[in-house]
């Protein structure tokens, strides 16, 4: 099972699993403690570049093809398998700072985890 939060709201320990930070840059105003992250792989966030793209006006839906593009990449790839047995073997988190995960790079990163 894969879950989407933000990760300033309060861990759920019975149903978290691994929680899993998946924003590029830590998030503001947040105490490593507090956060209780358990893994931080920067290999299946959205580039600097991709980031800075579309905060300065790229389209959503020119985000996902790139993004998508990234997450072929081999350290992309070898990252996503790793997540996968995690996923396999529990619940597994995926934690991001934005207001709406659900329509996030987040959304897209589980879809891929998801799909296998």
């Amino acid at each position: 099972m894969i879950r989407l939060r933000r990760v300033y709201d309060a861990p759920e320990p019975g149903a978290d699993g691994v929680r899993v930070l998946v924003d590029r840059l830590w998030p503001r105003g947040l105490a490593k403690e507090a956060a209780a992250v358990d893994e931080w792989p920067k290999a299946v966030t959205p580039s600097n570049e991709l980031r800075k793209w579309f905060h300065g006006g790229g389209s959503a839906g020119e985000f996902r093809e790139r993004y998508e593009a990234e997450l072929a990449g081999p350290e992309a790839v070898a990252e996503l398998a790793r997540l996968r047995v995690l996923a396999e073997a529990g619940p597994l988190t995926l934690l991001t700072a934005v207001k709406e995960p659900g329509s996030s790079h987040a959304a897209i990163l589980a879809e891929r985890l998801s799909s296998g």
